[in-house]
């Protein structure tokens, strides 16, 4: 169990470390996280959760994909991404095939309504985007765009350390 420290360095870093940690906490669920959500993958009975618009995201990206490399790929286990990819068929908006290449494996690729809401959610994210990091100068963009892929890579180190 780790102790608040008493040192005035140590605890100004441990007090920097609450509060990132506690903005981290609340751009995943913070009030306004929802309604972001809502907007950017709709709702009802045809809204797609997040980690199916991760899906649908890779899905878009290339003509189709190898379950297994989608599952590497989005970072979860198989398992998980069959999941997505079986809400994602209800939705109509992906679909599976065997491979051309082996019959055995199965791929998986994006339909014409998967890839009209893909577009219809990237246009909504770079409004959103566009609108949050407006609050910010220009010249502390590449700032913001460098230390938020540091974080992402030292959250991945971390965990892979553990």
């Amino acid at each position: 169990m780790s102790t608040i420290p008493t040192d005035p360095r140590e605890r100004e870093l441990y007090d920097l470390a609450v509060r990132i940690g506690l903005a981290w906490r609340e751009i995943r669920r913070g009030a306004s996280a929802g309604g972001v959500r809502d907007w950017l993958c709709g709702t009802g009975d045809d809204a797609v959760e997040q980690g199916q618009m991760d899906t649908l995201d890779l899905l878009a990206m290339q003509p189709s994909w190898r379950m297994s490399e989608l599952a590497d790929a989005l970072r979860v286990e198989p398992s998980t991404a069959t999941r997505a990819i079986q809400r994602l068929e209800k939705l109509g908006l992906a679909e599976r095939h065997p491979s051309k290449d082996d019959g055995r494996v199965v791929e998986v690729r994006v339909t014409a309504a998967g890839r009209a809401r893909h577009l219809a959610v990237a246009e909504r994210r770079a409004e959103l985007m566009t609108g949050v990091l407006s609050a910010f100068r220009v010249r502390e963009l590449p700032v913001l765009a460098d230390m938020l892929e540091r974080f992402v890579q030292a959250v991945d180190g971390f965990v892979a350390d553990r």
